[in-house]
């Protein structure tokens, strides 16, 4: 078994990258500009032709929108500082400007590649994860899907047929990427994603729901910390025209999980839990488990006072860093193994394949804490390519939301 020993980033490493090399219509050079109040990082942008560079992919079905140029440059000697910078109001704004209406929807993500920090000196560029309701995953498997898959197929990581790899610097740590492609074309995305858990005070947690009642569940950290609760004891099935009852019900049960059981990473500031998966079907056949899942994620802050704030929304991929906790749920409950596939199905019917490689020790402190190193494999498309601009008369800035889908 192998050890991590806890560090808490600390890193002076300076990195320069003024030029981007890439084709078609994205970044050339990264265009910076002061950071300052949120009106006044989006002035005058339909005037001087400042834009954010995007392209739009899904991986299983999930949206993730690539910013790959237009943003000021981001404070922060490594990526745990960069994320808790870019969550302050005035860069906040950019999230809103893409993810809200009438430029985003609810099931949107953003994913601004910027320049490696030099933390990890394989990482060929730093990748910040935005989520709707002010969320900043530390780690997200299909954007990170998408992610790689643009910077192959625009040139801005050289591809190599049949196989390349590469690394990516996240909050959460080193993500390494393997890629098949062939006549230009990414058709599979491996990653090796960081360590996850499950820890034996996490699991058979009971939370008290108001108008639920009690609900048991085992909390995971696979990029995010899950909640994981079985469909079937909330008396659903994961099928799509359950859609609004599994947001409302799964939204509520996160917000009491967090409330009555928070939790936090062993060796960065990251509370939990921030996001839910309901699980169905769990099987076994031959050397491979079966899943199906759905994961719920916020799209604003539930108010326990005013019922039409209990809602959410869910991912349509069978989720990257959600297959990597419930692999670290289902090997903390010896039910699946080193080595052994699991087939992640979602509510529309992709799937992602998973892989457990090996056990490790995080430590941190007197605390040692057992985790697993898992692997997440699926597939992205790119949808379009755009260029997203806020004229300096627009009167939505960062965006707005309606309750009709909000």
């Amino acid at each position: 078994m192998a050890m991590l020993r806890a560090t808490r980033a600390i890193c002076h490493l300076p990195v320069s990258h003024s030029r981007w090399h890439c084709q078609g219509q994205v970044l050339c050079h990264l265009r910076c500009f002061a950071s300052h109040a949120s009106r006044g990082v989006f002035e005058g942008w339909g005037a001087s032709g400042r834009r954010l560079q995007c392209v739009d992919c899904h991986a299983g079905g999930e949206p993730a929108r690539v910013v790959l140029g237009g943003l000021p440059t981001i404070p922060g000697q490594n990526m745990i500082e960069k994320r808790l910078r870019m969550m302050q109001p005035d860069l906040d704004a950019f999230r809103k400007l893409l993810l809200l209406e009438p430029r985003g929807y609810p099931c949107q993500n953003a994913n601004f590649v910027i320049p490696p920090t030099g933390c990890h000196p394989t990482a060929a560029y730093g990748v910040l994860i935005a989520e709707q309701g002010h969320v900043y995953p530390a780690m997200s498997g299909h954007n990170l899907m998408c992610v790689a898959t643009v910077l192959l197929e625009t040139g801005m990581v050289p591809m190599s047929e049949p196989s390349t790899g590469f690394d990516l610097e996240t909050p959460a740590g080193l993500v390494s990427v393997r890629a098949d492609c062939q006549h230009g074309k990414v058709v599979q995305v491996t990653l090796r994603n960081i360590a996850s858990f499950c820890r034996p005070e996490d699991m058979d947690v009971d939370i008290e729901v108001p108008e639920i009642g009690k609900v048991r569940l085992d909390i995971a950290y696979g990029g995010m910390f899950y909640a994981i609760v079985d469909a079937s004891a909330v008396g659903l099935q994961l099928r799509s025209e359950h859609g609004r009852e599994l947001c409302r019900l799964g939204e509520m049960i996160k917000t009491a999980c967090r409330e009555q059981h928070p939790v936090n990473h062993p060796t960065f500031d990251y509370p939990g839990c921030d996001i839910l998966v309901f699980t169905e079907n769990q099987r076994r056949e031959a050397n491979q488990v079966f899943g199906k899942n759905t994961v719920v994620m916020s799209n604003g802050k539930l108010d326990w006072q005013r019922p039409e704030t209990w809602t959410g929304m869910l991912d349509r991929s069978p989720c990257g860093t959600g297959t990597s906790a419930v692999m670290a749920q289902l090997h903390a409950r010896s039910r699946l193994g080193l080595g052994e596939e699991f087939v992640h199905e979602s509510i529309v019917g992709t799937r992602f394949v998973g892989r457990l490689l090996e056990e490790v020790l995080i430590e941190s402190g007197s605390e040692q804490i057992q985790a697993v190193i898992p692997t997440i494999t699926g597939r992205a498309w790119i949808t379009q390519y755009c260029d997203v601009v806020c004229d300096s008369s627009d009167p939505f800035p960062e965006g707005y939301t309606v309750g009709d889908i909000w």
